[in-house]
């Protein structure tokens, strides 16, 4: 009897009965029905879950770590099902002293030869990646703005050619300096001896590697060095003290020094206590010079250096060297609706106003005298302490002869220009 004929109105035994009958059934099911799973995951369930899906291919590029080291060569986990085998000839680039530096966990780049070999493995090849390495190493150097190293191995018209980590790239001739721009000939020609060869050190300006293009640059990487060095050197100095270094450039505002790796500059007001019209009146480019630090900027990094502090400065010797009512010879440097100015010495010069150059009326300076004239003068005033020297004209020519019947200047003459106090007042 089964449940299905079971009713409210059969009897308690009957119904009891059907009960256990109906136990009995469900317990013959549960053995003979399969476990259900316990929940546990199985390795071939992990393999199909975290390795990759996507089959191997020939020439592809992959990472794997070492396992072991056996006679045929690496064993190596990519990451797929099999593991992968780099046999002994397809690992030569790295010699023997670098196979044996390889442990088990090292990771390598591996050229895919054979998705799947005869006992399974993929057959792989480290010599074949070296290549595709290299362009990964120098990706994560431009990405870092490292400076990376390379050695030449050929020239053309445009500058370098450079191979680093396996990677062929190039040096315009604009980006090429120090002793690899002094060996390279232009115009196509081969190269001065020493310059292919020579190991060099570089920024990556480019890299593409689909077009297969690499472009450095030697001269980044200089400026590089030198930032730091500078960073450096401006903790190093203190102002006032003296360094010696070499004339790295000339421009038209000053000279640029090499302190030993990083410039200062030499403004060209602070060459010489005598006017400059030219940084090359006083150096030239490889000079070597003492300088004086003027001053050290730390925050903007700027060295500011003297040459002319090192002597001593003209106007404190003034006193010992010239005398009121002394003639001396003086150049005319500049003239003024006032007066001219002239030197007398490196770094002191005078007014010679107005009133001075000549005892008849004159409208202006050049009435008497030019630029360049050389002059008998005679020295009326002597202020050291306010960088001051007065400077007649006439008074000296008094002292050299008679004037018969000059006609004094007139009153309107300096009342117009201004006293010779006055002008030095207005030009402190």
């Amino acid at each position: 009897m089964t449940t299905d004929n079971v009713t409210p109105d059969q009897p308690e035994e009957q119904a009891a009965e059907t009960a256990e009958e109906q136990e009995s059934s469900s317990a013959v099911a549960t053995a003979e029905k399969p476990e259900e799973p316990s929940g546990e995951l199985t390795m071939a369930d992990l393999l199909d879950q975290y390795v990759p899906s996507k089959a191997l291919r020939r020439g592809e590029i992959i990472d794997g770590k070492v396992m072991s080291k056996t006679g045929e060569g690496l064993l190596v986990n990519i990451g797929y099902k099999s593991e992968g085998l780099v046999p002994g000839r397809e690992m030569r680039t790295l010699g023997s002293e670098g196979v044996e530096e390889l442990g088990v966990g090292d990771e390598i780049i591996a050229y895919v030869i054979n998705p799947e070999g005869p006992d399974g493995s993929s057959i792989l090849s480290i010599d074949r990646a070296r290549g595709e390495q290299g362009w990964r190493i120098l990706e994560k150097s431009m990405e870092s703005d490292e400076t990376v190293k390379g050695k030449i191995i050929g020239s053309n018209r445009g500058g370098a050619v450079v191979e680093s980590e396996g990677v062929q790239g190039f040096i315009p001739l604009s980006q090429l300096v120090g002793p690899a721009r002094e060996l390279y000939v232009p115009g196509g020609e081969p190269p001065k001896e020493g310059f292919v060869g020579m190991e060099v050190e570089f920024k990556i300006v480019e890299l593409n590697r689909r077009r297969n293009r690499a472009i450095f640059s030697e001269r980044a990487a200089l400026q590089a060095w030198k930032q730091i060095q500078k960073m450096r050197l401006v903790q190093e100095l203190s102002e006032g003290e003296i360094r010696r270094g070499r004339v790295a450039g000339i421009s038209n505002f000053g000279a640029f020094v090499d302190l030993g790796g990083a410039d200062g500059l030499i403004h060209i007001s602070e060459l010489s206590w005598e006017p400059v019209k030219s940084p090359e009146e006083v150096v030239s480019v490889g000079d070597e010079i003492d300088v004086f630090i003027l001053k050290v900027d730390r925050e903007n990094l700027k060295i500011a250096l003297s040459l002319r502090r090192l002597k001593p400065e003209p106007w404190d010797e003034v006193e010992n060297k010239f005398a009121v009512g002394q003639t001396v010879d003086g150049v005319v440097t500049k003239l003024a609706n006032f007066g001219a100015f002239a030197r007398i010495d490196a770094g002191i010069e005078g007014l010679i106003h107005i009133s001075e150059l000549s005892h008849q009326v004159i409208k202006h300076p050049r009435d008497v005298v030019n630029e360049g004239d050389e002059l008998k003068l005679k020295i009326i005033r002597i202020e050291p302490e306010r960088r001051r020297l007065g400077l007649s004209l006439k008074q000296a020519q008094d002292d050299g002869e008679v004037i018969d019947n000059a006609p004094p200047a007139s009153a309107s003459v300096e009342d117009e220009a201004g006293s010779f106090e006055e002008i030095f007042e207005k030009n402190d």
